[in-house]
């Protein structure tokens, strides 16, 4: 016997109908069950009007819509505040209880904590499940029950506590016929872009939806063997490219770490552990997020390590200067650049890039890591606050289990090991293509003949370096020099350079 008349189901991150938490839960425990979606004011009003976010997620709704009508229900679609628009679309449908997957980030908690007072108010039950994580924040803890700041022990752990019940489907899938129609009168008419306020002028960089995540998964399974290799080189097809989709939920996590474990457990290569290991760090960095709260504070973003905001970083119109000039991937060190104009054209990044990036622009030209997180926060397609924040952190030095801060990549290095042959540099960059292997890297190096027939004058088709690596690296030693203590700052500091 069912225990509500009618619920609600709320996607928010999670817009799929196979294996989510909450729609099963729903399903199993409801007569009838309608569904609901809202394009949120509150994320969408502050982004640009050519997001290509904007469209995978619009994407992702009409394809779910589409699902939902298919068996016979439909997603009810608003766009506003869901403070005020899920309370109130409780109440026009009559429903009992209101099922939503639990999401993890400071602004979205307070949201459901509203939501919650609401509905009770009006004797709406509101229930909330693990769905876009493994386990919860509080599942892997350490044996005096507090939370891990270290990845490896997390890790440890993670795997310890890990059985066939956490990567369990919920076979919502299964149980579509409790679907009810949207009642009459309500509206629920799916917007379009152009009513959101946004212009479809870049089509979703990664096809959307389920339907989406899969070509994507099905593709990477092939591929996955390698992965541990592979993921390294940017010009290689070596990532999953799965990002988006974990981070909007179009596929669920457990399929993909049940898929990565048991290629792992039947000894299918370093590939899938070093995969899993992948999605071992997002349910870290949730976690990291959940209990030191204070890294993804709205507007202030504090270091992890509170000493590390002691730091002076560069400031003025010179490192404004230098920060316009890494945005737009023109700091005359082509890996950085090709880089930064991959996240510009695509809304997609490299892995491996990510930290290289970071690095240049914390260590090389000591700028305030915050700054960088911003800019990848308003372009990054597979953006998640969590690991925007963990990865930020790393690279700066300032974070949980973060790279030591005297660890500073050197770009033309990590473009030497990475990029070899320079096809990722010659995509992104152009108008340096012509260059020799050996000169791509840094090509204020490159001898003048080699310049003139490549049809390049430095300072014109390509620019200058806008700052000295090695000189920079000192300058970074010097900085972070007040983050270890007034006992230990006679000491020299060890320098790699990466």
């Amino acid at each position: 016997m069912a225990d509500f008349d009618l619920g609600l189901v709320w996607f928010r991150r999670d817009l799929r109908a196979a294996d989510n938490a909450a729609l099963y839960h729903a399903l199993t425990r409801c007569r009838r069950v309608l569904c609901a979606f809202v394009f949120d004011r509150e994320i969408l009003d502050p982004l640009d009007k050519h997001d290509r976010r904007v469209a995978f997620i619009h994407a992702s709704a009409v394809e779910l819509d589409r699902t939902l009508r298919d068996a016979g229900g439909g997603l009810i679609v608003r766009h506003g505040h869901p403070v005020h628009d899920i309370p109130a679309l409780a109440r026009e449908c009559g429903v009992n209880a209101v099922f939503a997957n639990r999401d993890y980030e400071p602004s979205a908690k307070e949201r459901d904590d509203a939501v919650s007072k609401k509905l009770a108010g009006m004797d709406i039950a509101f229930f909330t499940f693990r769905d876009q994580t493994i386990f919860d924040h509080d599942d892997v803890m350490t044996g005096a029950g507090k939370p891990y700041t270290v990845f490896t022990p997390y890790k440890r752990k993670w795997l310890d506590t890990l059985t066939p019940d956490a990567l369990k489907p919920y076979a919502s899938e299964d149980h579509l016929q409790a679907l009810a129609k949207p009642p009459a009168g309500v509206k629920h008419a799916m917007p379009s872009l152009a009513s959101l306020g946004f212009a479809d002028a870049h089509a979703p960089a990664f096809p959307a939806g389920t339907s989406g995540a899969y070509e994507l998964f099905d593709d990477f399974r092939d591929r996955m063997a390698d992965y541990d290799h592979a993921r390294e080189f940017p010009a290689q097809k070596g990532p999953s490219y799965l990002g988006v989709h974990l981070r909007h939920g179009t596929i669920s996590i457990r399929a993909l770490a049940r898929t990565a474990h048991d290629a792992q457990r039947h000894g299918h290569g370093k590939g899938a552990q070093t995969w899993l290991g992948e999605l071992i760090w997002r349910d870290f960095y949730f976690s990291v997020l959940h209990h030191f709260p204070q890294v993804g504070v709205p507007g202030d973003h504090r270091a992890f390590k509170p000493e590390y905001d002691l730091i002076q970083w560069e400031s003025g119109d010179a490192a404004d200067a230098n920060f316009a000039a890494w945005c737009a991937g023109q700091t005359g060190y082509p890996l950085v650049d090709a880089a930064m104009r991959q996240i510009n054209t695509s809304g997609y990044m490299h892995n491996r890039l990510r930290m290289v990036v970071a690095s240049f622009l914390t260590k090389d030209l000591g700028i305030d890591w915050r700054r960088g997180e911003a800019y990848f926060e308003a372009l990054l397609n597979d953006f998640e606050l969590s690991s925007n924040n963990g990865g930020w952190q790393w690279a700066s030095s300032s974070g949980c289990d973060a790279q030591p801060y005297f660890r500073i990549f050197n770009p033309i290095t990590q473009s030497k090991k990475f990029d070899a042959a320079g096809k990722f540099i010659r995509h992104y960059v152009p108008e340096i293509a012509g260059l020799s292997d050996r000169d791509i890297h840094a090509p204020w190096l490159a001898k003048p003949d080699a310049l003139k027939a490549a049809k390049i004058s430095m300072g014109a088709e390509y620019p200058q370096p806008i700052v000295d690596h090695d000189a920079a690296r000192k300058q970074t030693l010097a900085r972070y020099d007040v983050v270890r203590g007034p006992g230990k700052r006679k000491a020299a500091a060890p320098e790699t350079d990466d």
